[in-house]
């Protein structure tokens, strides 16, 4: 069994009123590993999981108001698709839009239909990994905390479902003008640059890359294993996606024992129709394995 395997919470019945009754015991069960898996319970579509969310009791983060790269579908106003890139892309691990100043605190998860073959949702704890880090590579460990982190990626004039990073400058920003975007990214304080093909290459202010989770552990929270793995497409070379904070390239060599470190800790969890899953985004990076068949997994957010 992985260290990164989530506690697991078998029942029947309604999940909502299980939520509704039990949410100390939840987030006792989410502090203790970063990931609660709930099985068995009757949730057999998205307006039942919406309510299981609801019932939570915490507000929620919509899909607009975020600055994610994915295109995503709304089910209902809480509720929307994990990732409408194809099946054959992999998601890398990372930390829900760790990638921006705007990110939610917790992800609920809920596969409606699992795929026929592959599709697992890959987990790992940060804090775990961030202290083995520490202990192999001090000083790089160091570097992130100290340095933060920069991400530049490239947004589609309309949105690209064919690519993990397709969400176009429009629906990312909420805006319908150039001159909206630049005021929105100001805000942001982002420095921006537009190209010939109506696309906006971003890069985003200094982000912190190590998060103190304020009980003695610190996470590797970030987005540095996807967009150096995965960030890449017409428009995307992940290559040139991530910096220290002070502008100097993150190499290969600084991402290969963080990868190896992340690889050794991962849990992939396999869905099975009607699983509820509860990550702590600060804790816990995520991500999605290829998969054959439908597969239809959906998300909410706290914010």
């Amino acid at each position: 069994m992985s260290e990164s395997t989530p506690n697991i919470i078998e029942g029947k019945g309604s999940l909502a009123v299980f939520v509704a009754n039990h949410k100390a015991a939840l987030d006792a069960g989410l502090g203790g590993g970063g990931a609660v898996l709930m099985r068995g319970f009757d949730v057999p579509d998205a307006h039942v999981f919406d309510a299981v969310v609801e019932a939570y009791g915490e507000p929620g983060f919509t899909y607009e108001e975020s600055l994610s790269n994915a295109v995503r579908v709304n089910v209902t106003p809480r509720v929307f698709t994990a990732n409408e890139a194809p099946p054959t892309t992999e998601i890398y691990l990372h930390h829900e839009m760790a990638q921006t100043p705007l990110y939610p605190s917790k992800l609920f998860f809920y596969c409606e239909i699992a795929a026929e073959e592959g599709g697992a949702t890959p987990l790992c704890r940060s804090d775990l990994l961030f202290a083995r880090l520490a202990e192999q590579d001090p000083g790089l460990a160091e570097a992130f905390e100290s340095r933060g982190v920069r991400y530049t990626n490239t947004m589609p004039g309309a949105d690209d479902a064919g690519s993990g990073q397709g969400r176009s400058w429009r629906s990312t920003l909420g805006v319908d003008t150039r001159e909206a975007a630049e005021g929105r990214l100001a805000e942001l304080e982002y420095t921006w640059e537009w190209q010939s093909d109506e696309s906006l290459r971003v890069t985003t202010a200094t982000l912190p890359a190590v998060r103190d989770l304020g009980d003695g552990r610190k996470s590797f929270f970030n987005q540095l294993i996807a967009a150096f793995r995965g960030w890449s497409d017409s428009r995307n070379d992940p290559a040139k996606a991530i910096t220290f904070g002070d502008g100097e390239q993150i190499t290969s060599e600084d991402m290969a024992p963080i990868i190896a470190l992340a690889d050794e800790l991962t849990y992939d969890h396999t869905w099975q129709a009607g699983d509820v899953v509860l990550v702590d985004n600060f804790a816990v990076m995520h991500g999605r394995r290829p998969f054959a068949g439908k597969r239809r997994v959906l998300a909410s957010l706290i914010g």
